[in-house]
């Protein structure tokens, strides 16, 4: 079986092409094999009164592309843009990885794979601004 396997804990929803799908009560996988359907988790979504961080800009991005609220070439020259503002600041081999990840797939039209790739740099992101503002 090839494409995406989602793993949905009961009542758990996620956004598939700007639809918005609830599951049941029970556990259950749901094979996605579309490949270029926008896919997006609820539960890991921002909110835009979250969107307080150079990092989550970029990730809220992609995000509006995904349950497409935003158009893909419009968005892609801003993606770029906060990806090349974050690896000034991110210098890290790990940073690095992650960014250049990100770049690729956005350039692919990949925006599940780019916010994938950016999200791994949130928890990294906090421990930068906690470090600075102590």
């Amino acid at each position: 079986m090839s494409g995406l396997v989602l793993k949905l804990a009961p009542k758990e929803r996620v956004l598939v092409n700007g639809a918005v799908i609830e599951n049941g009560d029970r556990r259950s996988k749901l094979a996605v094999l579309s490949p270029n359907a926008n896919i997006l988790r609820l539960r890991d979504a921002i909110h835009p009164g979250q969107v307080n961080t150079p990092v989550r800009r970029v990730c809220y991005i992609a995000q509006l592309v995904l349950s497409g609220d935003a158009e893909p070439d419009e968005a892609r020259h801003q993606l770029l843009r906060g990806i090349e503002q974050l690896s000034q600041a991110l210098t890290d081999a790990d940073s690095r990885a992650q960014l250049t990840m990100a770049t690729a797939a956005i350039l692919d039209a990949q925006y599940y794979q780019a916010l994938k790739a950016l999200r791994t740099l949130l928890p990294r992101e906090a421990r930068l601004l906690a470090a600075a503002s102590t």
